[in-house]
């Protein structure tokens, strides 16, 4: 836990001195004692401490001081810590001052100089002091800080990315909270705030961090060790984190590359309750960090926040290019980059993206909306599970359905729990036609196709689960894909029997390769994939047992 600060201040360098003096000799082993020679250069020091999130316990500073007394250092110092305490050093000559700051600055005591000794005439009081300060006040969270604003999309980024990468942080509403406001405006002294503003807890901080740079603060790895492995896996998702999990555990040198937060899709779900062996159900969270956890203690490597932006094969060897320049090679590839929600074109939702129109679960914003009636768009699983967490906080969730039947594509289980659900509306055959609000969504228009009637709904919040578009780019001009994007496997590639163009070992594809030798792909991102988690996570295994033939053939 990190030491509350004592700070103390006198501009008599032999008084400073001695009251620093005693005051280790007395707290040092429970507090850190910070000493400062004049008012600025003290309230600077409360400045860096607030930036880092330091307690700082009590203020003990001398009145007569030149350019700032110490009554108005007190006044100062205490809109930037309000809960310390405030003990003023006073001449006999300043005996008025200190007894009218009482009033003015809630000054809780004023010694007089000389203070020794100070076993009677100064611990006792600072430990009654300090006493009541544990007392009263709560310690300041040690990690990462967010300060930003709910409709800031990039502060939803930020703070979608931390918690989906499992790294706890405070989130500082600066709407809600004149603190935080205080302090994020006290960095930008010529105006023009930019949000959201990460703070650490060494002191430093990042203003609209891309994710790589936050990655790395944060502790995530993003470079990888070694120029060259055994395999490389695009992709963190289910799929992705069971072929690391299976070739590090036997033995290949492994290295998987995310380019947002391990668990992909699945790990954004509330709950999976039909995943064997947890008759409970998890959240996808807890999925992602136990595989993750699984992976790196097999000898896997996961670089996070690194995008792969092309692919290149060089036999017997296959490339890839990472978003910062660096190139890896490997013997075996394998894509499982998943798919992303497709994006819904109406007017209005383009700009509202990230404040209040949101792609996925987001469950990081679940609870600002609490008692709101939000809106859930779409009907498969992932919908289902979103309404159900949703249903928690809101006081209302509206599904819109575009199909008659929940039952097309939803499994049984979550039709049933939405259906003994009070607060969940399903509206089948309805569609959104427009997002309304300015900096805010507001309102959405939304038309029933059966009727061909449209009403407004006002809501401050809509989720997005629409239909799934594969992350394939990187492989674009590599490897076969359907005409959708999605990449093709083992039979698909056997148009009348015949192998891929270009194919040149004496043998057919494996049921996982792609139409490239070495290059293969497992879950979401292929064609014919079952979209569960538990296929996801057996082809991901399954690709490990090829890439050892494939292996032995090369």
């Amino acid at each position: 836990m990190v030491k509350p600060v004592i700070l103390t201040l006198d501009d008599e360098p032999q008084v400073l001195n001695a009251v620093g003096r005693d005051l280790r000799a007395y707290f040092r082993g429970d507090y850190r004692i910070v000493s400062a020679s004049n008012g600025k250069d003290a309230l600077d020091a409360l400045q860096q401490l607030k930036q880092r999130n330091a307690p700082v316990a009590l203020f003990l500073v001398d009145q007569r001081m030149p350019q700032m007394t110490g009554v108005e250092f007190l006044t100062e110092a205490q809109k930037i810590y309000p809960d310390a305490r405030k003990v003023l050093l006073t001449a006999y000559a300043d005996t008025e001052a200190a007894i009218a700051s009482i009033n003015t600055v809630g000054l809780d005591y004023y010694l007089m100089k000389p203070w020794d000794p100070p076993e009677e005439k100064l611990y006792p009081i600072l430990d009654d002091l300090l006493s009541d300060w544990w007392a009263t006040t709560p310690l300041p969270f040690e990690g990462i800080r967010v300060a930003g604003a709910l409709w800031s999309p990039t502060s939803h980024n930020v703070k979608d990315f931390l918690a989906r990468n499992r790294i706890p942080y405070q989130w500082l509403d600066i709407e809600k909270d004149k603190e935080a406001q205080a302090l994020v405006e006290g960095m930008f002294p010529a105006g023009g705030v930019r949000l959201p503003v990460v703070f650490f807890a060494d002191g430093s901080s990042l203003v609209e961090p891309n994710l790589a740079d936050l990655a790395a603060k944060a502790g995530l790895q993003t470079s990888a060790n070694a120029p060259f492995y055994d395999m490389i896996i695009i992709g963190g998702g289910p799929s992705g984190l069971g072929a690391a999990v299976y070739g590090a555990s036997e033995g290949l040198a492994t290295v998987m590359i995310e380019r947002e937060a391990t668990g992909g899709q699945a790990g954004t779900s509330s709950r999976i309750e039909n995943y064997l062996g947890f008759p409970k159900g998890l959240s996808g969270s807890d999925l992602a960090t136990r595989a993750v956890a699984q992976a790196r203690r097999l000898g896997a490597e996961l670089l996070t926040a690194r995008e792969v932006t092309g692919v290149r094969v060089e036999d017997p060897y296959r490339y890839v290019t990472l978003n910062d320049g660096t190139e890896l090679g490997c013997r075996a590839l394998v894509v499982a980059t998943g798919v992303r929600t497709q994006k819904l074109d109406a007017p209005g939702v383009a700009e509202l993206t990230g404040a209040g129109i949101y792609y996925g679960a987001a469950l990081t914003e679940a609870a600002s909306y609490r008692g709101e009636h939000i809106i859930v768009v779409g009907g498969a699983n992932s919908a289902g599970q979103g309404a159900m967490f949703f249903s928690r906080y809101a006081s209302k969730v509206t599904m819109l359905v575009r199909s008659t039947s929940l039952s097309k594509s939803m499994s049984q289980y979550l039709i049933d729990q939405i259906a003994g659900t009070d607060n969940i509306e399903v509206l089948t055959e309805h569609t959104v036609v427009e997002a309304h609000g300015q900096n805010r969504l507001e309102a959405i228009s939304v038309t029933n196709n059966h009727t061909g009637e449209t009403i407004r709904i006002d809501t401050p919040a809509m989720f997005l689960f629409i239909g799934a578009v594969p992350h394939s780019d990187c492989v674009r001009e590599v490897v076969e894909r359907n005409s959708a994007g999605f990449i093709l496997t083992g039979p698909d590639l056997m148009a009348d029997g015949k192998r891929p163009k270009g194919w040149k070992p004496q043998r057919d594809p494996f049921l996982l390769e792609t139409s490239v030798p070495g290059i293969f792909a497992a879950g979401d991102v292929r064609q014919g994939a079952t979209r569960r988690v538990a296929a996801a996570v057996g082809e991901g295994a399954n690709v490990v047992s090829q890439v050892h033939q494939y292996l032995r053939t090369v």
